[in-house]
C-alpha cells in the first residue's frame, strides 16, 4: 500500500548518516530505517493497520529486498 523513496525524505541521505554515526558506529550491513512513506494507515479513512497473515516487503534498489511475514502474538 504504500511506496516510497529516499528523494522523499526530510533529510537527506548523507545528513541522516552524518548524524547518526555522531551518536552511534555504523558498521558495514547495518540497515537505517528512516520511517514511513506517504501512505500511512492511521492516515487514512478508515485507518488501516497491518494484521497477521500479511508481509512487508523492504527493498533497496540494486541490492534487493527483505520480506518480513507478521503473526498474532
Amino acid at each position: 500500500m504504500q511506496d516510497g523513496s529516499t528523494d522523499q525524505l526530510i533529510f537527506g541521505v548523507a545528513d541522516l548518516i552524518s548524524r547518526l554515526s555522531q551518536t552511534l558506529e555504523l558498521l558495514p550491513g547495518d540497515l537505517v530505517f528512516t520511517g514511513t512513506p506517504p501512505g500511512v494507515g492511521a492516515g487514512m479513512d478508515p485507518k488501516r493497520f497491518l494484521v497477521a497473515g500479511e508481509t512487508l516487503t523492504t527493498e533497496i534498489e540494486g541490492i534487493g529486498a527483505i520480506v518480513q511475514r507478521f503473526h498474532a502474538a
